[in-house]
């Protein structure tokens, strides 16, 4: 198992040869219970992924950057989540804060 910078893996059982890429994080813990997220082996998870928990994804599995994956996936699959970009022209000087 590889494990790059800046993730967080807690309550996980991560298979041989997986890599979990940067920013990857196990979201394991609902406000009560912790929960375990399952990965299989020579799966590539991708960096800024999320994996919520109670999860289980099988071997060589493939998950898309910037994925949150709420769903089990199966042996060879590839999961991606992630929503089109929307773009809203003008809109970030409401959001953004200037200094006196």
């Amino acid at each position: 198992m590889s494990v790059s910078h800046l993730s967080y893996v807690g309550d996980a059982e991560i298979g041989e040869n997986t890599n979990l890429g940067c920013g990857f994080i196990t979201c394991n813990y609902d406000g009560a219970k912790k929960h375990l997220t399952k990965i299989g082996k020579n799966s590539f998870i991708g960096s800024d992924s999320q994996m919520v928990a109670p999860i289980t994804l099988g071997d060589e599995v493939y998950v898309a950057s910037g994925s949150t994956i709420n769903q089990d996936v199966p042996s060879g699959g590839f999961a991606i989540a992630r929503q089109r970009q929307t773009t809203k022209e003008g809109l970030a000087k409401r959001f953004i804060k200037k200094k006196d």
